[in-house]
């Protein structure tokens, strides 16, 4: 089996649909939150891009404000497709900084999050999913998406793992950043 290792130089933090009118009815939304910005913090301090996007807006509201102040220069890419690729202009923009590892989080695990994944891995992309950055409305629909994500090839990772395979080593700033963001 070919190593699923992330590299660094090659990836982007992807952020799917954490909005205003859906997240009261998504499952540990408080936790969900609290990891996508540990990631978004994580990314922004190693330097990697991040794209966010928002389904239906005109419905389901804007990003959750939380997330909209601490993504550096915020400019959501808007989407009606469940896939975030269906967004215009996101794969130009993850081609252009040329990510090919996509580290994704967001709602729904089983529909946005699901859809999204099959369409980056369908680019050749590798997609690593964070597994306690994403949910569902019910638990049973976060764990079917994990799980189907997880046979299609999808690395299921943690918020903390994934910022220490990024980081790679000690001792630097980076780390002393990082390592604050999940104490």
């Amino acid at each position: 089996m070919p190593t699923q290792r992330i590299q660094r130089k090659h990836a982007g933090l992807l952020v799917v649909d954490v909005q205003e009118r859906l997240l009261p009815a998504i499952g540990e939304a408080a936790r969900l939150v609290e990891n996508v910005i540990r990631l978004i913090k994580g990314a922004t301090i190693l330097d990697l891009p991040i794209f966010v996007t928002e389904q239906y807006r005109k419905g389901l509201g804007p990003t959750v404000p939380e997330i909209t102040q601490a993504v550096p220069g915020f400019a959501p890419f808007h989407k009606s497709t469940f896939s975030a690729c269906g967004a215009e202009g996101l794969l130009n923009a993850l081609n252009q900084k040329k990510v090919s590892h996509v580290i994704i989080c967001g709602i729904e695990a089983h529909v946005c999050v699901w859809q999204s994944c099959l369409d980056l891995l369908s680019q050749g992309m590798k997609v690593y999913v964070v597994a306690d950055a994403v949910s569902s409305r019910t638990h049973e629909n976060r764990q079917i998406g994990l799980d189907r994500m997880r046979d299609v090839d999808a690395v299921i990772v943690s918020a903390e793992m994934i910022l220490f395979e990024l980081l790679e080593q000690v001792g630097t700033e980076e780390f002393k950043q990082i390592l604050a963001l999940v104490k």
